[in-house]
């Protein structure tokens, strides 16, 4: 916990030792582990963001020409 920026108020961390120990786990691994999915749902939600703008890159020449090719007369 010494690498967390905010420190739990004590009933935060009454409510977290029960998540762990419902979870079967220790306090520490607890909120290792809850650490490692924020950081790994944040890293997600950047990834769909740049898919994202990806798609919204606008059509190349090619594409634009075979789109025009497509339309009717």
């Amino acid at each position: 916990m010494a690498d967390d920026p905010k420190p739990l108020s004590p009933g935060q961390l009454a409510y977290e030792e029960k998540r762990a120990a419902k979870a079967g786990m220790s306090l520490e691994k607890w909120l290792a582990q809850k650490a490692r999915d924020s950081e790994a749902a944040a890293r997600a939600q950047a990834r769909e963001a740049k898919q994202a703008a990806k798609a919204k890159k606008a059509p190349g020449l090619l594409s634009r020409l075979i789109d025009k090719a497509h339309k009717p007369l």
